[in-house]
């Protein structure tokens, strides 16, 4: 039997990928969330796709979706849990830095840079990055 391909994720989904599966293979993430199921969209605004990160007991996967139109990334047709939506250079920004804290998050919220809803539930992203 043939190993089954693995989809290529495109746009701002295979960066993100690239960054959070990893964690996979990581002890720490899998104990920390192994009673967590969450659904979080990441839509950069400015982009062609957006990421749905999906944290499932302990793994961690991303799914690509078409931002346009918008109904594509509505939560009853995803059934996400959270949103967080900004910019892909705001983004690249917050992946990229190394100290991801709660103060930085709310300044580009309350800036208008940043929209989230969900929030609790964006919250768990938090911690992620420091694993």
């Amino acid at each position: 039997m043939a190993e089954e391909k693995k989809k290529r994720l495109r746009g701002f989904a295979g960066i993100v990928s690239k960054q959070v599966e990893p964690l996979n293979d990581n002890e720490k993430f899998k104990q920390k969330y192994k009673d967590t199921q969450v659904k979080v969209l990441l839509n950069a605004k400015d982009g062609k796709y957006a990421a749905l990160l999906v944290i499932d007991k302990g793994t961690i996967h991303v799914e690509d979706f078409k931002n346009k139109p918008k109904e594509n990334l509505k939560k009853k047709v995803l059934g996400w849990d959270g949103l967080l939506q900004t910019k892909t250079k705001t983004f690249v920004g917050l992946l990229e830095s190394d100290d991801i804290s709660l103060g930085k998050v709310i300044g580009k919220i309350v800036t208008g840079r940043i929209k989230i809803r969900g929030i609790k539930h964006v919250l768990v992203l938090l911690p992620l990055f420091s694993l």
